[in-house]
């Protein structure tokens, strides 16, 4: 297969893999409420397919280095969520989503210049998290407005994300596995949430599904840490389905905490 062939095969394949998850992510919002939203954004819909191509075209090494890359770019994608979550409250989505996707960028490009072991990455994390997650506590109770479908919603959905995944992957002609793992913890899910979700129910509910991300997104960085230490003990194809387990797990955990608490709340004192 020539080189451009297999680019040309790989960047549709994202998109519709992309597309297809964002669109299922924001409908289920629409009907089931920030936190299940949350919940299904915060798996690696995105960087999932990103590595798994990447372990088919590379070893476990380069996988290894790009995780390490991964790792502090999680904690640059929830100071965007926080960054979103409160400038969403009252300005349009231009200003909401260009701000929080501008502080991405810088901090994606200063964290580039770096070289990160697992322990500074982890570091980052619980830091920028323990910042954050209580910033965002106070936005994450919205209740989401009765949304009416459009026939056009769901192919125009489908459309921006699919561009929106063209522009990202059509960047990673950069060489090596730092970049790379930069380019796949790109936000595209949460961008793309913005944009679809923000003209339509407001800032405010939409806010309310990054707000609700923030553990979500915490656990998507534990999954990228146990990626990299599988990877270098196990292999890419094992290292890779102990992180997706890590995000299900998690999430599920999540899920279930929350449900305990809804039903303790409704039993009463």
């Amino acid at each position: 297969m020539s080189p451009d062939l297999h680019f040309f095969l790989f960047l549709l394949l994202r998109m519709a893999i992309a597309a297809a998850f964002v669109v299922t992510a924001s409908i289920i919002t629409e009907h089931a409420g920030p936190v299940i939203g949350a919940l299904v954004a915060t798996l690696p819909i995105s960087a999932g397919p990103s590595y798994v191509f990447l372990a088919l075209d590379h070893d476990a090494a380069f996988i290894a280095q790009g995780s390490l890359a991964s790792l502090p770019i999680n904690a640059a994608t929830i100071f965007m969520c926080v960054i979103y979550v409160v400038l969403a409250q009252r300005h349009s989505l231009a200003v909401s989503c260009g701000s929080a996707v501008a502080v991405w960028i810088v901090l994606a490009s200063i964290i580039r210049q770096f070289d990160w072991s697992l322990t500074a990455g982890l570091a980052a994390n619980l830091i920028a998290f323990g910042i954050c997650i209580p910033l965002l506590a106070g936005y994450r109770h919205v209740k989401m407005p009765l949304v009416t479908r459009r026939w056009y919603d769901v192919p125009m959905r489908a459309a921006l994300v699919a561009t929106l995944v063209a522009i990202v992957v059509s960047t990673s002609g950069w060489v090596g596995p730092r970049i790379s793992g930069i380019i796949a913890l790109y936000p595209v899910v949460f961008s793309s949430i913005m944009v679809i979700l923000h003209p339509r129910i407001g800032g405010p509910p939409t806010a309310a599904v990054l707000a609700n991300s923030a553990w979500g997104l915490l656990g998507f960085g534990t999954a990228i840490a146990v990626l990299h230490v599988a990877v270098v003990s196990f292999g890419s194809a094992v290292g890779l389905c102990l992180a997706l387990g890590t995000c299900i797990a998690w999430n599920l955990t999540l899920w279930g905490i929350g449900r305990h608490r809804m039903h303790k709340a409704r039993q009463g004192p």
